[in-house]
């Protein structure tokens, strides 16, 4: 009495098919496989992403140098 027979799963499938109609069901279908596709191709961007690394410019230093003789001596004055 617990399992279902071969009877229950044909009128389940039935049941389906006369609420759902044929042409849902294949629009349902093609619907996840488009999903499914837009998935892999975003996981597959997110890895290309991660194999290269973003270009950054080097980091601009300014240099400290001591002042010549001349200015050390206006800059005294």
């Amino acid at each position: 009495m617990g399992s279902m027979s071969i009877w229950h799963w044909i009128v389940v499938i039935g049941v389906v098919l006369l609420l759902f109609g044929r042409g849902k069901i294949s629009e349902l279908m093609g619907d996840v496989a488009q999903g499914i596709k837009a998935f892999k191709k975003g996981m597959s961007e997110d890895e290309a992403a991660k194999v290269e690394p973003p270009k950054t410019e080097p980091v601009k230093t300014l240099d400290h140098q001591q002042q010549p003789e001349a200015a050390k001596s206006r800059a005294q004055v």
